[in-house]
């Protein structure tokens, strides 16, 4: 009897994986595992954004928006495709409506697959594209920065006693004159940057600053943060944890101008007693005014943006604020990665052995060439040939 050949179910093109759906990409960042699908809404995917999504080692994006809008470079979507994540955009305001969460799903070019069904269909974003994309973004720099401009006047017409004066910000308990500053942010790089200053961080003692879970990166490096700046509005992924507070000489609240008491609240239940300042600068621009109003001698910060395409990268309600912040302790401030180049460290015993012997064999060479130097040099040469002849004559 002829057995019937077991049918094996074709294989389906495309990628598959587990969907995660979020609107927000912050608040999805916590759950995704290597090889999910990222299921987002994010109009002009950000650097950090998208670099925290590649650690996450997701293996696509699906976004509700699109990647590049055209308003300005944003650099988020050049970072995921030279990653090789599979990117489609424009999907519609209905895809985190029709992809159910925990689902596996398939994605097949620009076509969103559920249990075999079609359900969005969108653009298919590559390297080519994004170069494209990003360059005729560009061309509308000019625009974007007379807005930025008008915004960054607007802030300082409402902050300019905290940023000029320094009036608001409160007086923490560690003592910062005179001694440099070091502010975390957990941003682009933090990890390599944090990593190239150990030097000047274990040879100069200076006054470690948090910005929100930047305070746990100092931690996992194994430093203690003085002070932890946080914002009342932040998300809890974003908030560092409850032992870094508890261990914190100082915390800081940004809290928006007659906002509420309920982020101090709970800090004062973990047994935190916070200072609190209000204003619309953000949580980052804080700690810097703050190491500049306590008269630091150098500032340096990590994991922050130090370039023009970061600043419009960003393209949020404290863009006006960091900018002018940059203004304002610009004297002070400097970036991580320049660290290495400027300070080389203290001079240590060997630095001063090696240029002792090197002093010691220049002074033999001069001595060499004189009548007072060649006569000692005979009386040495004679005194080892003697002695040479003692050791071996021994039984």
């Amino acid at each position: 009897m002829k057995l019937a050949a077991r049918r094996t179910p074709p294989t389906l093109p495309g990628l598959v994986g587990t969907a995660r759906v979020e609107r927000r990409s912050r608040s999805l960042l916590p759950r995704l595992r290597p090889g999910d699908i990222a299921v987002v809404d994010h109009v002009d995917m950000d650097r950090s954004t998208a670099q925290a999504l590649v650690d996450a080692g997701v293996s696509a994006v699906l976004n509700a928006s699109p990647m590049i809008s055209g308003r300005y470079a944003n650099l988020g979507p050049e970072l995921l495709a030279a990653a090789g994540v599979t990117l489609v955009d424009s999907l519609g305001a209905r895809l985190l409506a029709t992809v159910p969460d925990g689902q596996r799903i398939r994605v097949d070019g620009a076509t969103v697959h559920v249990e075999g069904r079609p359900v969005a269909r969108g653009r298919a974003v590559d390297a080519r594209m994004v170069s494209d994309e990003m360059a005729a973004a560009r061309t509308g720099l000019a625009t974007q920065l007379e807005t930025f401009t008008l915004n960054s006047a607007e802030f300082l017409g409402r902050e300019q006693d905290l940023l000029l004066h320094g009036q608001g910000l409160p007086r923490p308990g560690t003592r910062i004159a005179d001694r440099p500053v070091v502010v975390v942010v957990r941003g682009h790089d933090y990890e390599a940057e944090l990593a190239a200053i150990r030097p000047f961080l274990r040879e100069q003692h200076p006054v470690l600053i948090g910005v929100e879970n930047g305070a746990d990166v100092l931690l996992e490096a194994g430093y203690r943060p003085d002070i932890v700046v946080l914002d009342a509005r932040a998300d809890q992924q974003e908030r560092p944890s409850a032992k870094v507070l508890r261990r914190a000489s100082d915390v800081v609240v940004r809290v928006e101008r007659d906002g509420n008491r309920a982020a101090t609240d709970q800090l004062e239940r973990l047994g935190v007693r916070p200072l609190r300042v209000d204003t619309a600068a953000t949580s980052e621009d804080v700690a810097l005014l703050l190491a500049d109003a306590g008269e630091a001698s150098v500032i340096v910060g990590v994991g922050m943006h130090a370039t023009l395409d970061e600043f419009l990268d960003r393209q949020r309600s404290g863009l006006a604020s960091t900018y002018l912040t940059r203004l304002k302790v610009g004297p002070r401030l400097v970036d991580a990665s320049a660290v290495p180049q400027l300070y080389s460290g203290r001079v240590r015993p060997r630095h001063l052995l090696l240029v002792m012997l090197a002093g010691l064999l220049a002074l033999a060479a001069a001595l060499s060439v004189t009548p007072a130097g060649r006569m000692w040099g005979d009386a040495l040469m004679t005194a080892l040939t003697d002695l040479f002849d003692i050791v071996r004559t021994l039984p």
